[in-house]
């Protein structure tokens, strides 16, 4: 309830933080507006001023997206001359359906991985794994994502190229804006299976950093509890190595990867901007892009408060989660 309670007070200081960073970088949004040749007439700038709430000062300006904003009215888009909000709420599912692929390729694979080195700690097997978890967490996102397209896509043909459909295929009925899961729910499973299939690479570059990021925290964890003397408690009464790894060891060495999965969500909605536009997937971070590049506030301002939202309940469901793993754990 106390995490509740300071959460508007946390969206306000990110609101504040964006709307304060855009106006103090030396450009004039009015360019992207009304074009560089209109910057000379006075009465089309004084219009756009206008049109847009810029003909007021700054603080001014603040305060009407403040009362704008509490009454859930983002602002209009200088660039698409569309709501924010219906910007937003069109490219959502996009980037939703990257992240939750992202965060299935690091939450699962990190998972293994780390069990995979505890369990046969320097051998050969451990020092792959690491190896595996070193690259995926150091190596640039861009940089990988274009690799990946390279050999993978241009030179391999093992996966389809960027974007969220193939070429000259018709998207899916909309009911979540995730083309994956509405073509199972329209029960079109060769649309779902190439759907799929677009969405695995960006996926995986996206998620690599995450699987190094949750692997090493995995290993760490197991190989503190396996010289607990729970563990050989367990092994003393017979118990398999199967259960005890699955039902002692695994479990509370998860509490620290539900942080970081928690976190994650967060994180992987920002990093999904280098992603999206190496992949062309048209997702809340290519429309960041765009936004930035165009001085476009309401629209940089609506990314941040989406953003902010997200990592703040991300990070309340991780802590509600804890419960769940760990029975020590007692909330009031």
């Amino acid at each position: 309830m106390k995490r509740l309670a300071i959460t508007p007070l946390l969206l306000l200081g990110i609101v504040t933080i964006a709307f304060i960073v855009a106006r103090l970088i030396p450009a004039d949004p009015l360019a992207a507006i009304v074009g560089e040749r209109q910057l000379n007439n006075d009465a089309v700038v004084a219009a756009a001023k206008a049109r847009w709430g810029l003909d007021g000062g700054i603080p001014e300006q603040y305060f009407t997206y403040l009362g704008n904003l509490v009454t859930g009215d983002l602002g209009t888009s200088f660039r698409t001359k569309q709501s924010v909000s219906s910007d937003l709420w069109e490219r959502l599912p996009a980037t939703a359906e990257l992240a939750l692929g992202a965060m299935v390729v690091g939450g699962a694979g990190g998972i293994a991985l780390g069990i995979t080195a505890a369990r046969h700690q320097n051998r050969p097997v451990d020092h792959v794994s690491r190896l595996v978890a070193l690259v995926g967490s150091s190596l640039p996102v861009f940089w990988l994502g274009l690799i990946m397209l390279y050999v993978l896509y241009a030179r391999l043909g093992w996966f389809p190229g960027p974007g969220r459909l193939p070429s000259r295929t018709d998207a899916p009925p909309h009911l979540t804006g995730m083309y994956t899961i509405d073509a199972l729910i329209a029960g079109d499973f060769g649309l779902a299976w190439r759907c799929l299939r677009q969405l695995m690479l960006p996926a995986f570059v996206l998620g690599w950093s995450l699987m190094g990021i949750v692997s090493r925290l995995v290993r760490a964890a197991m190989l503190d509890e396996l010289h607990a003397d729970y563990v050989r408690t367990a092994r003393a009464k017979g118990l398999g190595e199967g259960v005890v790894m699955r039902s002692h060891v695994l479990r509370n060495a998860l509490t620290p990867v539900i942080t970081i999965m928690g976190l994650s969500l967060g994180v992987l909605l920002t990093s999904a901007v280098l992603t999206e536009t190496v992949f062309s997937w048209n997702g809340i971070g290519s429309y960041a892009v765009e936004a930035t590049k165009r001085l476009d506030y309401p629209a940089i301002n609506g990314v941040c408060i989406i953003g902010g939202v997200i990592f703040l309940l991300s990070s309340l469901f991780a802590d509600v989660l804890y419960a769940a793993v760990d029975p020590k754990i007692r909330y009031t």
